[in-house]
């Protein structure tokens, strides 16, 4: 995601009121929040508008969306750790992973998380998109070291894959686990530290790619201008992938074929109308629930569609959602928003809870 103009806005805009303990300085070190009591309550924001009267069955109308952390340059890739009971988010121009729990708050959870060079390497260098595999290992997209990686249980990380045909991989931005254990991902230009003209760069055209679990990587289509988030549907016989372009602001949803590889895709849905409205953002980070709607960030904050592409609804946050990830029960949905991370509670279950 193109987080340069967020991150300058950040700079300078007015400090969000929260409560003291809720306040997460980039300066601050993961020793302050350690055993800090959970407040009784958060603050706010946003709102949410029902454009379909089945939102009713996925979302209480009352449902508040909650900020449960603040104080971030640019939050991503949200992923719920089930095992320990904790989320963890990437704060990409830190180059850091942070974790949040409701019994400690936030700490910092890994540093460095996407970039281990020793030259400057931009405003995006860390890690974007997270997930957690079969075995609990989380598996990361590095934008710096321009890789799939998975930290080991033994200690360190394993690199996935890097490279499609001998050449780097443009910055790993978004990933999911077929239940096989295939991996597919996006690989945009927005960790690149010049972008498209990056001299850096070794492909010239940001694919979205599948990794078997042999190793071989699979290049799919290269259908997308800035291919982002991508997800399955719970039979795991669609994949959909956003385009996080202004110009063309759009998820396209592919058939699966056997051998993993895809079919013809056609377009999902089309956000053109609401990104010439002023919506914030463009078609970003999604995850779909156990009934098979996508809910999905993208201009103006964070969609909820049925299966077939129906538009239920809208979370309308006012700020640059960017990913989300199902957590505790399956029925919580945590949500990155710029500087925030929030969450809402659901009627709805994430697939796998």
């Amino acid at each position: 995601m193109d987080i340069m103009a967020a991150a300058k806005k950040n700079v300078a805009m007015k400090p969000f009121k929260m409560p003291l303990l809720l306040v997460v300085s980039a300066a601050l070190s993961s020793s302050l929040f350690g055993g800090t009591v959970a407040p009784s309550s958060y603050p706010t924001i946003g709102t949410i508008a029902k454009y379909d009267k089945r939102l009713d069955k996925l979302i209480d109308p009352s449902a508040k969306i909650e900020v449960i952390a603040s104080g971030f340059v640019w939050t991503e890739g949200p992923a719920w750790n089930w095992e320990g009971g904790f989320l963890l988010f990437s704060d990409i121009p830190r180059n850091v992973v942070m974790k949040w729990s409701p019994d400690e708050g936030v700490s910092e959870y890994m540093s460095p998380a996407g970039y281990t060079g020793v030259v400057d390497y931009g405003a995006e260098p860390g890690s974007n998109g997270l997930v957690f595999d079969s075995m609990g290992r989380l598996t990361l997209c590095e934008h710096g070291d321009r890789r799939i990686a998975v930290v080991t249980k033994d200690g360190g990380k394993m690199t996935l894959a890097d490279n499609y045909r001998g050449k780097r991989f443009n910055s790993p931005n978004d990933l999911t686990y077929h239940s096989n254990g295939n991996l597919y991902f996006t690989d945009p230009i927005y960790g690149l530290p010049e972008r498209q003209d990056d001299p850096r760069r070794e492909l010239d055209f940001c694919g979205v790619y599948l990794r078997r679990t042999d190793g071989e990587v699979v290049l799919l289509t290269k259908d997308f201008t800035r291919p982002n988030g991508i997800a399955l549907s719970p039979d795991e016989k669609t994949l959909y992938v956003a385009q996080s372009d202004t110009a063309a602001p759009i998820w396209r949803s592919y058939p699966v074929h056997n051998d993993g590889t895809l079919g013809k895709g056609t377009i999902f849905y089309d956000a053109t109308k609401q990104k010439q409205a002023g919506g914030v953002g463009n078609p970003d980070g999604m995850k779909v629930d156990s009934q098979g709607n996508l809910w999905a960030t993208g201009p103006g904050g964070l969609y909820i569609f049925s299966p077939v592409g129906d538009l239920l609804g809208r979370l309308e946050t006012g700020e640059h959602a960017s990913n989300c990830a199902w957590g505790d029960d399956g029925s919580t949905l945590y949500i990155t928003i710029d500087m925030y991370v929030c969450r809402i509670r659901t009627k709805a279950k994430g697939v796998g809870f």
